[in-house]
């Protein structure tokens, strides 16, 4: 059953986000865009964030790691979605097909587990200023970083062993514009049960599990921040992690609407929306808000512009 496997299923066709024609023209623009953009702010924060010497904190370490992920995930799934709208059909082969969904759950997990970092060093910012340089130290932060990508790289090779270990139907339409897990299971022929169950599981775990550190770290924050007497105080610990704050309620948010929604109003277009929201127009946002929001990062593009000009004038 196996080597039928193998032989027969050599490729997926990818349904794609539209198959209405007029749609393919407008929409590989804007998604070209968006693509571009969130590569050029996310390189650029990666860069930034490494050779500005002000820029040398934990808070800016976990920055260039969150936009290693988004620039990650966003091109697992972006380029060959690019390429979907202007080809005549719509395939990807099977090991890629694989590759790419172990990809994809590497950098998705990986980001969920970054921001988590990220809200616990804003609370021990906050509430722990005066032993924040010992608590955060360099080998702290890059443990808090080496974990979750240790991790996500563990659950990433089990999913997709499991998924593509078992024996696929005839019919090859993957209901989606990439290789996702819950598309891919509505293919096999093979009893999908336990494979849904470690999915389901690891899934959750991994969601209430960052979710929960996030949630309790910015409650803490809030009872430290009430406590202040400084009302200037209070701004300045409010501007400190409004960033984050901002980037996570969207992440999540968004992961919530996809996944916690009633099985009877659940469908694979609702998917394609949620999916094409947090591929590619989150992974363009997070270093948007960063740039916008955080003064640090603002003086140090404009400290940067300065040196290019200096270098070509």
């Amino acid at each position: 059953m196996e080597t039928q496997n193998l032989t027969v299923l050599n490729e997926f066709i990818l349904m794609g986000i539209t198959d209405k024609p007029e749609l393919q023209a407008p929409l590989f623009g804007l998604f070209l865009i968006i693509y571009l953009i969130s590569v050029v702010a996310n390189l650029g924060m990666i860069i930034l964030t490494k050779v500005d010497t002000r820029l040398q904190t934990p808070m800016y370490f976990f920055l260039r790691h969150l936009a290693f992920t988004d620039l990650g995930y966003s091109t697992t799934v972006g380029p060959k979605m690019l390429v979907n709208f202007v080809v005549d059909q719509n395939t990807i082969s099977y090991y890629f097909c694989a590759v790419q969904l172990a990809f994809f759950l590497v950098f998705i997990v990986s980001e969920l587990f970054i921001l988590t970092a990220m809200s616990y060093d804003r609370y021990v910012a906050i509430c722990n200023p005066l032993l924040y340089p010992i608590i955060m130290s360099q080998r702290v932060c890059q443990v808090l970083v080496a974990i979750p990508y240790l991790y996500s790289t563990f659950v990433s090779l089990i999913v997709t062993i499991k998924i593509f270990n078992l024996s696929f139907c005839g019919y090859n339409v993957i209901s989606h514009f990439y290789c996702d897990s819950l598309p891919l299971l509505s293919l096999l022929c093979s009893n999908t049960h336990e494979t849904e169950m470690i999915i389901l599981i690891l899934a959750g775990f991994d969601l209430i599990s960052s979710l929960l550190v996030v949630l309790v770290s910015y409650l803490l924050i809030l009872v430290a921040i009430i406590k202040m007497n400084s009302a200037e105080g209070r701004l300045k610990a409010f501007s400190t992690c409004g960033s984050h704050l901002t980037v996570a309620t969207v992440f999540y948010g968004t992961l919530i609407f996809m996944y916690v929604q009633p099985e009877s109003s659940h469908s694979f277009d609702t998917d394609k929306v949620a999916s094409i929201f947090y591929t590619l127009v989150i992974p363009m946002l997070n270093p948007l808000i960063y740039s916008l929001r955080n003064k640090d990062v603002k003086y140090a593009r404009q400290r940067m512009w300065k040196k290019i000009c200096n270098i070509f004038s």
